[in-house]
């Protein structure tokens, strides 16, 4: 993924090396801009950014005008981080294009997999057909999943589920949004019959069913590395 631009831009360097080095880490190429102005010739010049990180408050320029500016001319996904957990301000946000929007404090762990979810949307993740987390390893060309190395039998919406799962590790799943996602909105009955396929899931999976944690009220998260 060392080819997969990620521009991160905020005024505070302790806030760019953080992310930065959680994004490294992933194997993305980071890019750094410490105000908006600096930002839009950085973007501009590059032409072949896959995603911006953008603060809210910065010098020169703030996010919004960064984001307006932007949007002239692409269509690039843009995720939005802000101090302030104003509703105003999200819907500003997503009035002016952005794609995600993230209240700070945040942890750089989930803001990673929020990241690399959104360019799996984009189509621009260049993830491989092999997906690892936890002890488990699914090859989505193989059609197979192995648990610390022992081949498990999924049926294939357990095997969508499960993929779906790991390729947003860490963020929580609304049961509506895993129907969609899983069911590719062709099914019209009760979204709870994700209650049902977990089950199954999770029994087939042994102890590393734990790391499927409910969200109560809501859905899902897949988490490796905090288990219920």
């Amino acid at each position: 993924m060392a080819d997969i631009k990620i521009l991160v831009v905020d005024d505070e360097a302790r806030m760019r090396k953080l992310v930065r080095d959680f994004l490294v880490k992933k194997g993305y190429t980071v890019l750094e801009a410490g105000d908006g102005e600096q930002a839009v010739d950085i973007f501009f010049s590059e032409k072949d950014i896959a995603l911006i990180l953008l603060d809210v408050m910065m010098p020169k320029m703030d996010g919004w005008e960064v984001c307006r500016e932007i949007r002239k001319e692409s269509k690039v996904p843009i995720v939005m981080l802000t101090a302030r957990a104003d509703e105003r301000d999200e819907l500003l946000g997503f009035e002016l294009g952005v794609d995600e929007y993230i209240s700070k404090p945040f942890s750089p762990r989930i803001l990673v997999a929020r990241i690399e979810a959104l360019l799996r949307r984009s189509g621009i993740s260049g993830s491989s057909d092999v997906i690892e987390a936890g002890g488990i390893r699914i090859d989505k060309t193989a059609h197979t999943v192995t648990i610390d190395g022992r081949q498990i039998e999924l049926s294939f919406k357990e095997f969508e589920l499960l993929t779906y799962f790991l390729e947003n590790q860490g963020i929580a799943l609304s049961r509506e949004k895993i129907l969609n996602a899983v069911w590719n909105y062709d099914y019209f009955g009760d979204a709870r019959t994700i209650d049902t396929h977990v089950k199954k899931l999770r029994s087939k999976m042994g102890e590393k069913g734990n790391l499927i944690r409910t969200i109560w009220g809501m859905g899902y998260k897949f988490d490796p590395e905090d288990p219920e």
